[in-house]
């Protein structure tokens, strides 16, 4: 494989059984808990290492993982449980008792709950950052400061951070740069060329692309892999081999299945700024976008997730919108093959930015759905917010 380096032939090809007679396309599914060994010899050779026991993962897992790695410029992966947990177990490898983290303010808000009340309880404290500060996180640089987290483009609101910027401040100071890479993926943010030490993917989006996988992983450097993967390890973190299957099967289409997610979701952009209760529409990859300069130099696509922030409208003229919807379903989720919208607040997970828009936000996942059809739900939709919204007035 080392020879191939085109990323639809890596999606295709890498961590799969290549040259043997009779291998199957796809790694075949090891559920597997005990291992058995012939010998004490043996059973000496593996003692410690990931091959002696069924937690430590299987050649089921390991190929995703080593899929992975190698599509985003690794040196390894890990796979864990779900988004969050990946994100958990990064901090906390990363971490010690009287440290400081700098984490963005548009973080996802499980990230948050767990900076404020888990790693407060174990004395690390947490400040939070503009997302738009770039260079100027030198300021809050501490002497204790061991981490800066980024998440970029910012969850429900998308600023685009200067990663670059970022990672050059915080490895100044002795800090590593942990990124929530779950928007850009493995394809369309190679975040280990612009200074991330460890990336963190929610698997359950994108990379298995079918709602039907719960997952996160860890993506390292060489020189802080050894160190999470032994946190990592003593965790106890485990995926089963079906999960590990399934998304490693979805990984399979990623570039097919993203080139269309960002057609469909311009072709939704530009709709939904034609409408007159449409004030804002948050996507990195539209030309006007706050971030889209950024977002243009150091992406190499986009996926189907934005925001639509509406000018001023009555409660029940939003609930009129969204629960007429047929095409777009609502669910807490994104990055499957189905097309999603909820409404949201960001003002109220905001400490060190305000959320100062004047009407609500919808956040809207353009799947893989017509264009056609999905524009036909939205124009449905807002002919009964301002139907509701004229009986309102």
């Amino acid at each position: 494989m080392n020879h191939l380096h085109s990323t639809d032939t890596v999606l295709a090809h890498e961590g799969r059984s290549h040259g043997q007679p009779g291998s199957p396309v796809n790694p075949p599914v090891y559920r597997q808990s005990t291992l058995l060994f012939h010998g004490t010899d043996a059973l000496d050779a593996v003692r410690g290492t990931p091959l002696a026991y069924g937690r430590h993962g299987s050649p089921t897992t390991r190929a995703l993982e080593k899929a992975l790695a190698r599509l985003e410029g690794a040196h390894a992966a890990l796979l864990t449980p779900s988004g969050l947990s990946a994100i958990t177990t990064a901090l906390l490898a990363v971490l010690n008792p009287g440290d400081h983290l700098l984490m963005a303010d548009s973080v996802y808000d499980p990230t948050r709950s767990f900076c404020d009340e888990t790693l407060a309880r174990l004395g690390i404290e947490t400040t939070y950052y503009d997302p738009s500060i770039g260079a100027g996180i030198a300021s809050l640089m501490r002497p204790n400061t061991r981490a800066v987290f980024a998440e970029s483009p910012g969850s429900l609101t998308f600023e685009v951070q200067d990663i670059p910027a970022i990672s050059r401040v915080a490895h100044r100071h002795g800090a590593v740069v942990l990124l929530d890479n779950t928007w850009g993926t493995p394809l369309n943010f190679r975040s280990f060329d612009h200074g991330v030490d460890v990336s963190i993917h929610a698997a359950t989006k994108y990379i298995a692309g079918h709602s039907d996988v719960l997952m996160g992983a860890i993506l390292t450097t060489e020189a802080l892999s050894p160190k999470v993967t032994r946190f990592y390890r003593q965790l106890g973190m485990t995926v089963s081999g079906d999960d590990a299957y399934l998304a490693l099967r979805g990984l399979r289409t990623l570039s097919v299945r993203l080139e269309r997610h960002q057609r469909n979701a311009h072709v939704l952009t530009e709709w939904l700024a034609a409408q007159p209760e449409v004030a804002r529409i948050l996507y990195p990859a539209r030309p006007g976008d706050p971030g889209h300069a950024l977002w243009q130099r150091d992406f190499t696509g986009a996926c189907g997730l934005f925001g639509v922030v509406l000018h001023p409208q009555p409660d029940e003229a939003v609930r009129a919108l969204l629960d007429g919807m047929t095409c777009f379903g609502m669910g807490y989720s994104w990055g499957g093959f189905e097309s999603l919208i909820i409404p949201s607040n960001p003002s109220r997970n905001r400490t060190a930015t305000q959320w100062a828009a004047a009407g609500p936000l919808l956040r809207i996942h353009a799947g893989l759905e017509h264009p056609d059809d999905m524009i036909a739900d939205l124009a449905a939709g807002f002919a009964r917010m301002r139907a509701a919204a004229l009986a309102e007035a």
